[in-house]
């Protein structure tokens, strides 16, 4: 449906965006995703028309938009700031796009009232919007945007602002509806649990260049790069040499520190590193692996754990909660998956 072809946009000396191309399928969810200044915003604002790109292309069905202004791309665009019109009340609000392109007030009442229902708002459609919590307004500025079925739906941090709590709730929800609708989306997000619930596929994007897009279970598994792997929370990134890797069993970080491997050493790899997976792991007397507890964290089911491996080594891993914690300074095992270990590139 949607596709973005070697997009490139420049601000001065300022290169925000360098040949970005990916697709988008019809009722698929994308997630950009990425650290403040990457230019996730720079792309969106491109692929709405408000921005025009350098270089590149933008496509609806094999047909270039770049030509075709805003009001007329039939994309709907919703940002953090909600941007509720005061003098209108919920539905009012919600039939603003449908008045505007004229349909007849029965039939916009009917949308408004299915949309309004669908966003669990239908019994406030005569409140004032000023008077609504901050998860109700969002809720409000959801339904005033797909109200008129865009073909393509733009979200950039629409929950930013709420506290997690409340912005965790609503994810599910607006994935729910999302789905439900079948809509096409590309979702805008520095938070990458965010990105993981609600997209089908991640898109990490850094210094206006796109890493790497996959699913999101793919994206976490098998990163393609460090940048990708820190930027998602995972530091066992280790330099090694291929030598060091017996694939029959695993490669050495350390002094007979032997890690399970099951990749074979990559070929074409420039300055390839070792990643050792946080997730997995099991305290276990039979485990291969011994440390030091260097660091304890409870979070209910998982605990984080950081272990001295070696003199100037120490690894980090998520680990269920056993029946007695670990204390500071004591010696444990941990038992690792057979890929505990994988190949990743240096950026």
């Amino acid at each position: 449906m949607l596709e973005i072809i070697d997009v490139s946009k420049s601000f001065g000396n300022i290169e925000a965006l360098n040949k970005i191309s990916f697709s988008v399928d019809k009722g698929e969810i994308v997630a950009l995703l990425g650290p403040s200044g990457c230019g996730k915003s720079t792309l969106l604002s491109i692929t709405g028309g408000l921005t025009a790109p350098d270089t590149g292309n933008i496509r609806w069905d094999g047909i270039s938009l770049n030509s075709i202004p805003a009001h007329l791309r039939n994309f709907g665009l919703m940002f953090q700031d909600n941007a509720l019109f005061p003098h209108r009340n919920v539905f009012g609000n919600v039939a603003f796009g449908l008045q505007q392109l004229r349909m007849e007030p029965e039939e916009i009442k009917k949308q408004v009232r299915s949309i309004l229902s669908m966003v669990g708002m239908r019994e406030l459609a005569e409140r004032d919007v000023l008077s609504l919590s901050g998860g109700e307004q969002q809720r409000v500025a959801l339904a005033r945007t797909i109200a008129p079925k865009p073909r393509l739906l733009m979200l950039d941090e629409p929950l930013g602002s709420l506290d997690r709590n409340l912005r965790e709730q609503l994810l599910n929800e607006l994935r729910q509806i999302l789905t439900d609708l079948e809509q096409t989306v590309i979702y805008v997000t520095h938070d990458q649990e965010e990105a993981f619930t609600i997209a089908d596929r991640v898109a990490i994007m850094n210094a206006g260049q796109l890493i790497q897009i996959d699913c999101p279970q793919d994206i976490y598994t098998r990163p393609a790069s460090t940048f990708v792997a820190r930027f998602l929370g995972l530091t066992n990134i280790l330099e090694t040499s291929k030598e060091s890797v017996d694939t029959n069993n695993g490669v050495m970080i350390a002094e007979n520190i032997l890690i399970p491997m099951s990749q074979q050493p990559p070929e074409l790899m420039e300055r390839p590193r070792i990643l050792i997976r946080p997730r997995g792991a099991q305290i276990s007397e039979q485990g291969t692996l011994s440390g030091i507890v260097t660091k304890i964290s409870f979070r209910g089911a998982l605990i984080d754990l950081k272990l001295k491996i070696s003199d100037g080594l120490q690894l980090s891993f998520e680990v269920p909660t056993p029946s007695i914690l670990p204390k500071v300074g004591a010696k444990i095992n941990l038992k690792l998956p057979a890929d505990a270990a994988i190949w990743i590139a240096e950026d």
